[in-house]
């Protein structure tokens, strides 16, 4: 039951990043709070693993922080990318003329 809250909290998280930070225009609404959701999740299950208690406050903050960090760091990676991958293929079908605007 608590995998179930982690990965709420995760998707949550995930979801503020998307609508906090910068270039979510580039990307699409799920991929950011899906991405902090698997993160959360997986960090719960590799601390319940390796003994962490789940009633402890300290596998709560290490997975939700986690999450948090994985999203502001792809929000933002992802966002620079891709503005620059669409200004170089605009560049370059300007240079060499796209088809059908002959």
């Amino acid at each position: 039951m608590e995998l179930l809250f982690v990965a709420l909290g995760g998707a949550l998280l995930g979801l503020a990043a998307r609508y906090l930070l910068p270039g979510r225009s580039t990307m699409g609404v799920v991929l950011i709070p899906a991405l902090a959701m698997l993160v959360a999740s997986a960090v719960w299950v590799a601390l319940t693993w390796l003994g962490w208690k789940w009633d402890a406050g300290a596998i709560w903050w290490v997975s939700l922080g986690a999450a948090a960090a994985a999203s502001v760091v792809a929000q933002l990676v992802l966002a620079r990318r891709r503005t620059r991958a669409d200004s170089t293929l605009l560049h370059a079908l300007m240079k060499t003329g796209a088809p059908g605007n002959a």
